[in-house]
């Protein structure tokens, strides 16, 4: 069985998995309104790290190296994580996972460029640097594939594990805001200027958040015990448009079909979705999910509270979906209050109670990507 054997969670709301789940349990959220910013034509709603509390964090994990703040996130990150395990991160028997959509990229910025070699803008220049760190010297794998990296990523580590080549996968989603990033959402007229509604007839957009999330999957060839298990992952891409979701939900159904085909729907506590918030995203979540027959589980998305983590999302909101379910709970989707997709899906703006073990993680993201993950507690349905 592949199992979670440890994790992290770094995000405005709190540096630990217990902080974010007691914040968020209280429906609290630090998306704020953002004004100022140079080369950002507008204000903005979003949900970002207050970085003198990140750096000072970070600084006991450095050994006095300088980091970009991307990569300073992930080693936090990651070290927090690890601290929870006598995992040797040196080992070669350990595979580094980095995802992120963006990663670096604000050094292309030449007044944050020129304190940085050139070379260190690049993806997997910045997984090296982040694997060498804590003396791991095989080749990191980095995953940039739009919005469904974080879930990419964790399947690439189940694949890796399931080989026999690892005993254990270090997986780290991380992503920073930066004005590059911000104007080009805003270019797409995707950004909701307030918080944002996901599902809702009232959803205009979606707001962006900062975040980093690891979690370390381990194979155990014994019972899994009380572990969370990855039991299955698919990635289905529709290439229905550059940044468009397919108006079927193709990609997304046939993702989910894949990881759900064999398990009664009344056996899962929860679908946690992407949930953008954005008109399309929704409604096209909302035809899968109908399709697939899943339109009356339980289904929420974290969106309302940390915002569109980017890199990050597939780890943090798999992550916050089995921390809340070990205390029985399906957490309400905060924004939401009336339907507005064509399907009538399960959502709730309140809390929810469950004893079922089980859920799916859902992510889509630009060029027809989609990707689904099934997992259970001790590796039973």
């Amino acid at each position: 069985m592949i199992c979670k054997i440890a994790d992290n969670v770094i995000t405005p709301l709190g540096f630990d998995a217990a902080t974010n789940c007691h914040r968020l349990l209280k429906g609290e959220s630090m998306l704020q309104r953002h004004e100022g910013w140079p080369s950002v034509a507008e204000p903005f709603t979003a949900s970002l790290l207050d970085w003198d509390a990140a750096n000072q964090a970070a600084k006991p994990h450095l050994a006095g190296q300088r980091y970009s703040r991307f990569e300073r996130l992930c080693i936090l990150s990651i070290s927090l994580a690890l601290a929870q395990t006598s995992i040797d991160a040196a080992s070669p028997r350990v595979l580094f996972v980095i995802s992120t959509t963006k990663g670096n990229v604000e050094l292309l910025d030449p007044n944050v460029a020129q304190a940085y070699p050139e070379s260190h803008v690049e993806p997997g220049i910045t997984a090296s640097r982040i694997a060498r760190h804590f003396g791991n010297t095989v080749t990191p794998i980095t995953v940039c594939n739009a919005c469904i990296s974080g879930l990419n990523a964790q399947i690439v580590a189940m694949r890796a594990l399931a080989s026999g080549l690892f005993d254990h996968a270090i997986v780290c989603g991380a992503d920073v805001q930066s004005p590059f990033i911000v104007s080009g959402f805003m270019s797409f007229k995707a950004l909701d200027p307030e918080p944002c509604k996901p599902f809702d007839c009232d959803r205009a957009g979606l707001n962006l958040g900062e975040a980093a999330a690891t979690v370390i999957y381990s194979r155990l060839d014994t019972q899994a015990g009380d572990h969370w298990c990855a039991i299955a992952g698919a990635l289905r891409n529709d290439a229905n448009h550059i940044s468009g979701p397919s108006r079927t939900g193709e990609g997304s159904y046939r993702a989910l079909m894949a990881v759900t085909a064999d398990v009664p729907a009344d056996k899962l506590a929860v679908v946690n979705v992407h949930g953008t918030a954005t008109l399309y995203n929704d409604e096209m979540e909302s035809i899968a999910l109908a399709r697939a027959g899943l339109d009356k589980v339980p289904v929420n998305t974290y969106k309302g509270y940390y915002g569109h983590t980017m890199g990050a999302a597939g780890v943090l909101e798999t992550l916050m979906t089995m921390h809340l379910l070990d205390q029985g709970i399906v957490a309400a989707t905060r924004g939401y209050k009336q339907c507005g997709t064509s399907h009538q899906l399960n959502i709730s703006p309140v809390t929810r109670h469950t004893d079922k073990r089980a859920f799916v993680k859902l992510l889509s993201g630009f060029g027809g990507c989609n990707a689904a993950m099934l997992f259970t507690k001790g590796g039973d349905l």
